[in-house]
């Protein structure tokens, strides 16, 4: 078999077009490249050595990007969505409504990739993680956000009239501290987002579930292994 059909050959079954791109992906050279293009025969040992280095080299790239931090601790600025119907964990508009670059490219990023995501309180501590594997990190944390948790979200607080009326004392049934259901919006204040490998979302996010068992609002224990097993 010759050089240039092998080279052919990989470059249809990875889905790449340039030498240079090959050549990455195998974690060899562009001259290495074109010395297996004028091969007039390869052999069993050649093809092993070629099988070893991409074998090498995909390890190293699954290294280097199975874990990104997109962004860690950002305080939440939060503000209506384009319909109004919900919030947004930021806009990316400055105060004086010009676009602000940092927060315009945070967002790119965000709507970009998949990966884990978690919220914290005021105090720096986890209070819920979750995982955007079908939808973008960006989607996810917001629904997140925004979304109705029923019983599970519950601080002591007292609810107070909204509508124009006299005061009265607290000393009333209604004006008493009970147990409130509250949005994630009314207690996040900062972020932290991180793109991950696809096949390494699932377990990732049930290590910082089980991690954090007694502190966060989640309301089901995440297992391991899920994915490979089905």
């Amino acid at each position: 078999m010759k050089g240039s059909v092998v080279i052919s050959e990989l470059k249809k079954k990875l889905r790449i077009k340039t030498d240079r791109a090959l050549a990455d992906k195998l974690g060899t050279s562009i001259p290495a490249i074109q010395l297996w293009k004028n091969r007039l025969k390869i052999t069993p040992r050649q093809i092993a050595e070629l099988v070893h280095r991409a074998h090498r080299a995909g390890a190293r790239n699954f290294q280097a990007n199975a874990i990104r931090p997109v962004v860690e601790f950002f305080r939440i600025d939060r503000c209506d969505s384009k319909q109004g119907a919900s919030y947004e964990l930021f806009s990316c508009k400055d105060d004086s409504g010009r676009d602000h670059p940092y927060r315009s490219g945070l967002k790119d990023e965000l709507a970009e990739h998949h990966g884990v995501y978690v919220f914290f309180d005021s105090r720096g501590q986890a209070i819920y993680t979750g995982k955007a594997r079908r939808q973008t990190l960006w989607r996810e944390i917001n629904l997140a956000f925004n979304r109705h948790r029923g019983e599970v979200q519950k601080i002591k607080r007292v609810r107070h009239p909204e509508r124009r009326q006299d005061y009265r004392t607290s000393d009333e049934k209604t004006r008493q501290i009970a147990d409130h259901v509250v949005p994630l919006h009314e207690l996040a204040a900062y972020f932290s987002a991180y793109q991950v490998e696809d096949s390494m979302i699932d377990d990732l996010e049930a290590l910082l579930v089980r991690s954090f068992a007694n502190d966060l609002l989640n309301i089901r224990i995440e297992h391991f292994g899920r994915r490979r097993a089905s």
